[in-house]
C-alpha cells in the first residue's frame, strides 16, 4: 500500500503525480503518498531495483542490499508472505531490523459480500482514509479479478454508478498490486504458481481510468506480469479504456496486455451524452487508435464493450453502423454487450432480452462475434457500472451541475 513518509529516507511514490478533474482531461498536481501512523514503510509495489535502494538508504551495504532484495522478492511476491519473520533464508538476527523499518501491506477490507452467483466483492481502505472496491468473478474455467486504478472518477460517463463519485486520488503500484495479493490471500493461492489457480485473469475495469493513472497501472501490471513473482500472462490480463486516445500506443508499448474500450454508442451525440470523453476524442480518432495498437490481430482481438440502453444505443441501425465502423477500420474485434445494471437514480433503463438479442445478431450476421454477457453479482452492486464506494454520494443534479461548470470552464 502507501509507503510511509516518516523514516529517515523518502518511499518511491512521494509526491507522484494525481489527477484531478479539469475539463475533460484531468490535470496532473503533485501529490504525497499517505504516510503510515508508525513510519514504516511498506515494501509492497517496490520493483527489484527500489527495493534495493530502499535498503541502501536504510544503511545496508550494497552487497548485502542486493542479496536482501532478491529475497524480500521473492518472498512478498512468489510466496505471499508479510511477516518478515517467516522468511526463513533471511538471518534471524536481521528480521527485528526489518520489522522496525518496513512493513508488506495490505489493503485494509472494510466489507467483504458475496453473490448469490458466487461473486465476491471487497470494499478496501487505503492507509489515507480512502475507499475503493474490488470484484472477484468465478466462472468454471476461470477466475477473473476487476482491479480499480482510481479513488473515484473524473469521466462521468452517464450511464456508470461509478461516474457519480468525484476523483478523489490516483491509486499507487502497491495498493493496484495489493488488490491482486488479497485476492490470492482469499483463495489460498500461494506460493504463486501457474497450476490450479482460481484467479487466472486481470481486468482493470474497476474504478477509475487507467490511463489517467498510466505509471502506476503500468508499474503493477509489471510485477503481475514478472515470472518470477505473480506471473501471470500479458494474454491474461485486459485494461480497459473508456479511450484516452494519446495514451493508448503508449499502453500497447509500455504494457502490451489486452485491450478494452468502452464505446457504448456509435453516433457523436449519443456518445457525447453518455461518454463524455468522446467531446475530446471522437470516435473516429478512436478506433483508429484501435487500428494502430500494437499487437493486435485475431488470437488478440481489441474488446469492445457495449452496454445496452434502451431506445439510446440499441437500434437495428445502431448494429449495423457498429459493423460499418469496424469494417472500415479492420480491426481484430469483438463486442461484448452488457445488458444495463440499473442504481438508484440513474435515467436509463435496460433495453429487452429480444432487443439485445436481436442486436447481437445483427453483429454476428456481420462477421463480428457480440456475446451478451451474463450480468454477475448484481445483488451485491458489483455488476459492470455498479461499482462505487460509500465514501461520497453524489445526486446526478449535482453531477449535471459539475460537468456543465467543466464545459463553460472550456469555453
Amino acid at each position: 500500500m502507501c509507503a510511509g513518509m516518516n523514516a529517515p529516507f523518502p518511499s518511491p511514490s512521494a509526491a507522484a503525480p494525481m489527477q484531478i478533474p479539469g475539463g475533460i482531461d484531468p490535470v496532473p498536481v503533485p501529490r504525497n503518498a499517505p504516510v503510515r501512523e508508525d513510519g514504516r514503510i511498506d515494501l509492497l509495489g517496490l520493483t527489484r531495483d527500489q527495493l534495493r535502494e530502499t535498503l541502501l538508504a536504510a544503511g545496508l551495504e550494497p552487497k548485502q542490499a542486493k542479496l536482501r532484495a532478491k529475497q524480500l522478492w521473492h518472498w512478498i511476491y512468489n510466496r505471499g508472505t508479510t511477516d518478515f519473520t517467516a522468511m526463513t533464508d533471511i538471518a534471524k538476527a536481521m528480521h527485528p531490523w526489518l520489522v522496525e523499518r518496513f512493513v508488506v501491506g495490505r489493503p485494509e477490507v472494510v466489507e467483504a459480500q458475496v453473490s448469490n452467483d458466487g461473486t465476491r466483492k471487497w470494499l478496501l481502505r487505503s492507509a489515507d482514509g480512502q475507499d475503493y472496491e474490488m470484484v472477484f468473478i468465478p466462472d468454471a474455467d476461470r477466475g477473473t479479478l476487476c482491479v480499480s486504478s482510481q479513488v473515484g472518477c473524473t469521466l462521468n460517463c452517464r450511464f456508470c454508478h461509478t461516474g457519480t463519485m468525484k476523483l478523489v486520488r490516483n491509486l499507487t503500484a502497491g495498493e493496484i498490486v495489493g488488490q491482486v495479493m488479497l485476492a490470492r490471500d482469499a483463495l489460498g493461492e500461494w506460493p504463486s504458481t501457474p497450476e490450479g489457480r482460481m484467479l487466472t485473469n486481470i481486468v482493470m475495469m474497476g474504478m477509475g481510468e487507467p490511463l489517467y493513472n498510466f505509471d502506476n497501472v503500468r508499474d503493477a501490471l509489471k510485477l503481475v506480469m514478472d515470472g518470477d513473482g505473480l506471473a501471470l500472462s500479458k494474454r491474461r490480463i485486459t485494461l480497459s479504456t473508456s479511450g484516452v486516445v494519446p495514451m493508448m500506443a503508449r499502453a500497447g508499448a509500455e504494457i502490451g496486455v489486452n485491450l478494452a474500450v468502452s464505446l457504448h454508442a456509435v453516433t457523436k451525440d449519443v456518445r457525447d451524452e453518455i461518454v463524455p470523453l468522446n467531446k475530446k476524442y471522437g470516435i473516429e480518432d478512436l478506433l483508429q487508435a484501435c487500428a494502430d495498437y500494437p499487437g493486435a490481430n485475431n488470437a488478440r482481438r481489441i474488446t469492445f464493450e457495449y452496454v445496452m440502453l434502451k431506445d439510446k444505443n440499441d437500434s437495428d441501425e445502431d448494429a449495423r453502423e457498429l459493423v460499418r465502423l469496424i469494417r472500415k477500420y479492420q480491426l481484430p474485434a469483438k463486442v461484448n454487450l452488457i445488458p444495463f445494471n440499473p442504481w438508484p437514480g440513474v435515467a436509463y433503463e435496460c433495453s429487452t432480452p429480444e432487443r439485445i438479442a436481436r442486436f447481437s445478431d445483427i453483429v454476428f450476421k456481420g462477421g463480428i462475434s457480440a456475446p451478451v454477457r451474463t450480468p454477475r453479482g448484481r445483488d451485491i452492486m458489483a455488476a459492470c457500472g455498479q461499482l462505487k464506494s460509500a465514501s461520497e454520494k453524489v445526486s446526478r443534479a449535482e453531477l449535471d451541475r459539475r460537468a456543465a461548470e467543466k464545459e463553460a470552464a472550456l469555453g
